[in-house]
């Protein structure tokens, strides 16, 4: 054992009690420890721009000795004397080795004397004794110290290294490894360490000496030949040689650590960054996507046409389908990523996130609300403007055909009227004349009820706004300026014949009796005409009932009219077995009616032909009608299970929410379990979607078989949809919450076996008096005034019960809490909010301190930073997002491209401004 440690025992920085000065060193551990102390010494000396070469004679005079305790003390030792005698030199030795003694160290048998004579074996003693002093002493592993901390540290880093067994500091590093090993562990690219061989120490150790001289800046101290051909080499020397590597080595990974806790602060903040810059993107679009819809949904412009309305309705149809469900989810996903946001910023310590001016959740849920509003009216107005212009249609059509009858009967009864034949007539003729013209009145008269009709059908499609009554109001004032004047006409040629009636005294009654017959049957089969021709419209089976059992009534009517007929024609028959009989000699037909009995039966034959296609037509409306009641009935199948199912689902999903079943991964398993139920039955929402299209492509309006609507399903759909991604999303921000502030599932439990006890309506929610008592049964005297549930505390509330547990503050302080509960300033405090106040002291979060720290040592202690260290420490690209964010230093010690890290670090926590 050498000398200089043979009294060593757990205190290794006291020398040996009695030092033998004729004792000799081993000549192999003398030249090692020459080396290895020399190569240390120069490494130091070096920073002063001096070395030495002779280790007993270069620190005789005691200049480069005193030199040598400053550089490695950074403090100053007194003046040394530059005197060449040995007085002097022996002063400046006894200096140095009293300034030694000053740092607690008990210098045994080691005189100035010594030293100026170039003792080497009290020169090396000398030095062996300020490398404990400065390199070991105040090396520190798992409460060791000195040589034992250093032999721990060295043992701990090469622990994972195949045929590396650090045991000492002399034989455990012959082969070399060891040195590798270390060097590997800290610097892996500089050493291939697959390649080492265990046979081979001469290539390790060369191989670990020029690595740590040419890389790591430790000096070459010993040579590979001494070590490998001394059996034992010098425990100074290679303790000296480890010390320099665990120097170099926990320096850069302080460098490193405080690198790694920037990065992660650096990370936090880009990730919080882009979550607020998605957030505020999705916002906006979806908003601006919101301000483009409402008008095209207000506006309410009538087409003239069926066909341009039910486009409309087709392109409502796409909204509804295509354009309008993508919305919901990013409405939906845009709640969710601001409930992540807060939660992330509240577990990092950060500011509150506040969206950009109208951009609010609360804004977004406005201004959907009033998308749904003005989507609610426009399908309203859709339909009621279909209907609208459906009896518009039928009324126009009504109109024309009523009006063509009409003109087609006063088609040359104005001429006929103003027609003077009465003036040449014999007395028959104008008896017959007459007769003629009172049966023209009776058909006027008859026809009294059709022009009102037209004037009543005029009438209600301008109230109704139809876009061509101009026309129809022409036509229609045409036609009653028409009547008028053959009421005129009629009169007055009536009083012209019944002047002349004195004068005639003739008639044939029997051609009297015909016409006074025919016209009305002639009147009726023609309305009978009309009304077979007439063109229907019904929505229910009652209504197409109605028209079929009037239809049959008309059937029934049929056998009496044909008796009528018979009966005509037999005066007619009559009239022709009379003249042919006794040969009068008729000049033209029938003078007082121009009906002949051909036309009485061609229109009954038209009659008898039209009676089938009125069957026909009716049947084929009762099939139609038929068929829509299958539909409302198919419809209002579904709609009466789907309506119950999606309010059972949302009952489910607030019991999972409120219940204890598990832990919160349970739920959560639970919950999303429930969400795939759900999203799988979106196939029955789809194929109502589909039955009710059917519905409005059959202008069903009304169903009276349920009392669903398809928007009552849509909106239900869509709640179930929102709802079960919220209460997922809320479990998950309850495990970040319970991860990150070190909750345990007991205490979750408690919280929420409380919070169940009081909410005796269910809802998921409780009122400020009822969270209160929550609070009283967790702990917390909060007081007992009665509340109502709502899953939150109001302000006053919330500062009761902080004074209750403690907290005793004025406005301001309550008014900074209140911030952290309440970032959006809704003047409630929810269970959730509660917990993080709560557990938010207890967390191990970053602060702003630490991370200045940080700073701080890789700036090495200085008060700025430069760009070139925060490259040089940091990824690029925190590099840059810290060099473009940070302010330029302006203290008293600022350089050139001095960058304030300090007002940089508070930033990040939000106590500054970036």
């Amino acid at each position: 054992m050498d000398h200089y440690d043979s009294q060593q025992t757990n205190d290794y920085m006291q020398p040996e009690e009695d030092w033998d000065r004729d004792l000799l060193l081993d000549p192999a551990w003398e030249k090692q420890q020459r080396k290895t102390f020399t190569a240390w010494c120069n490494s130091h000396l070096r920073k002063a721009g001096t070395q030495i070469e002779n280790i007993e004679e270069d620190f005789r005079d005691g200049l480069k000795l005193m030199l040598l305790l400053e550089v490695i003390s950074g403090e100053r030792l007194a003046k040394p004397e530059r005197g060449k005698m040995r007085v002097h030199k022996i002063s400046n030795v006894n200096k140095a080795l009293d300034f030694i003694a000053s740092k607690g160290v008990k210098l045994v048998s080691i005189g100035a004397e010594e030293i100026v004579d170039g003792n080497v074996k009290m020169t090396l003693g000398m030095i062996w004794t300020i490398i404990l002093r400065f390199a070991i002493q105040d090396i520190s592993v798992e409460e060791t110290s000195a040589k034992e901390g250093l032999l721990l540290w060295c043992q701990r880093k090469t622990a994972p290294y195949k045929n590396v067994n650090i045991q000492n500091f002399h034989i455990s590093w012959k082969d070399g490894l060891g040195f590798c090993a270390l060097i590997h562990r800290h610097r892996p690219e500089l050493i291939d360490y697959g390649k080492l061989r265990k046979d081979d120490p001469l290539t390790n150790l060369n191989t670990a000496f020029d690595v740590a001289e040419k890389y790591l800046d430790i000096p070459k101290m010993l040579d590979a030949e001494d070590i490998v051909g001394t059996a034992r080499p010098d425990e100074k020397a290679i303790m000296t040689y480890v010390s320099s590597f665990y120097h170099a080595f926990s320096g850069a990974q302080k460098a490193e650590t405080a690198a790694n806790r920037i990065c992660k602060v650096l990370a936090v903040n880009q990730e919080n960054e882009q979550l607020m810059e998605d957030y505020e993107k999705l916002a906006s679009d979806l908003l601006e996507w919101i301000r483009r819809t409402i008008p095209w949904l207000e506006n309410r412009a009538p087409e003239n046409t069926m066909h341009a309305m039910q486009q409309k309705l087709e392109d409502f149809r796409d909204y509804r389908r295509l354009h309008k469900p993508p919305k919901v989810q990013e409405k939906c996903q845009l709640e969710i990523n601001f409930n992540t946001l807060q939660t992330k910023l509240r577990l990092s310590n950060r500011p509150a996130f506040m969206p950009s001016e109208g951009r609010m959740v609360s804004d977004i849920n406005n201004a959907w609300g009033c998308l749904e509003q003005a989507e609610k009216g426009y399908e309203e107005w859709l339909l009621n403007e279909i209907r609208r212009l459906e009896r518009l249609d039928h009324l126009a059509e009504k109109f024309r055909q009523k009006a063509s009858i009409h003109e087609a009967w006063t088609d040359g009864k104005e001429a006929m009227l103003r027609q003077k034949d009465y003036e040449t007539a014999t007395l028959s003729e104008i008896k017959a004349l007459l007769k003629k013209h009172e049966a023209f009145e009776s058909d006027l008269a008859a026809h009294q009820d059709r022009v009102e009709q037209i004037a009543a059908i005029a009438q209600e499609l301008n109230e109704l706004d139809y876009y061509d009554s101009p026309s129809v109001n022409a036509r229609c004032q045409k036609i009653c300026d028409q009547w008028d004047n053959l009421g005129a006409l009629t009169q007055k040629r009536r009083e012209a014949l019944e002047r002349t009636e004195k004068l005639l005294e003739t008639i044939d009654q029997l051609y009297l009796e015909y016409a006074k017959r025919a016209a009305p049957f002639n009147n009726w089969m023609e309305g009978a005409m009309e009304d077979l021709q007439d063109t229907f419209i019904v929505h229910t089976i009652e209504e197409i009932q109605g028209l079929t059992t009037a239809h049959e009534q008309f059937k029934a009517t049929l056998p009496d009219a044909d008796k009528e007929r018979l009966a005509i024609l037999g005066i007619h028959n009559e009239v022709s077995k009379i003249v042919q009989t006794y040969h009068v000699n008729m000049a033209g037909t029938n003078p007082y009616t121009t009906i002949s009995p051909q036309e009485i039966n061609n229109k009954w034959d038209h009659v008898r032909q039209l009676v089938p296609r009125r069957d026909q037509a009716l049947t084929e409306e009762h099939a139609r009608q038929q068929h829509n009641e299958r539909l409302r009935k198919q419809f209002a199948a579904q709609a009466n299970v789907i309506g119950p199912w999606i309010q059972t689902k949302m009952e489910e999903i607030g019991r999972i929410s409120i219940e204890m079943h598990g832990t919160l991964e349970d739920q959560l398993s639970h919950l999303r379990q429930y969400e795939k139920s759900i999203v799988n039955y979106k196939p029955k929402i789809d194929q109502l979607e589909g039955d009710h299209q059917l519905i409005q492509e059959a202008l069903i309006f009304d169903n009276k078989h349920t009392n669903y609507t398809m928007e009552h399903i849509r909106v239900g759909w869509e709640q179930l949809l929102t709802t079960i991604a919220r209460t997922i999303n809320e479990v998950e921000n309850q495990i970040l919450t319970r991860d990150a502030k070190g909750i345990s599932q007991e205490q979750m439990n408690e919280f929420r076996a409380s919070f169940n006890h009081f909410d005796r309506d269910h809802s998921g929610t409780l009122g400020p008096e009822e969270f209160k008592a929550c609070l009283i049964s967790l702990g917390y005297d909060i007081g007992n005034d009665p509340q109502k549930k709502t899953g939150m505390m109001d302000t006053d509330d919330f500062r009761a019960c902080l004074i209750s547990m403690g907290y005793n503050m004025g406005e301001a302080e309550f008014a900074r809490i209140m911030s952290i509960v309440d970032p959006n300033r809704l003047g409630v405090v929810t269970f959730q909010a509660f917990i993080d106040f709560m557990s938010r002291e207890t967390a191990d979060t970053d602060t702003a301190d630490q991370v200045m720290a940080s700073f701080k040592i890789l700036a090495g202690d200085k008060n700025y930073i430069t760009v070139d260290e925060l490259r040089r420490e940091l990824p690029p690209d925190q590099a840059e997002y810290c060099i473009a964010r940070m302010a330029p230093y302006t203290g008293p010690d600022a350089v050139p491209g001095a960058l304030d890290y300090m007002s940089f670090s508070t930033a990040l926590y939000g106590e500054s401004d970036l």
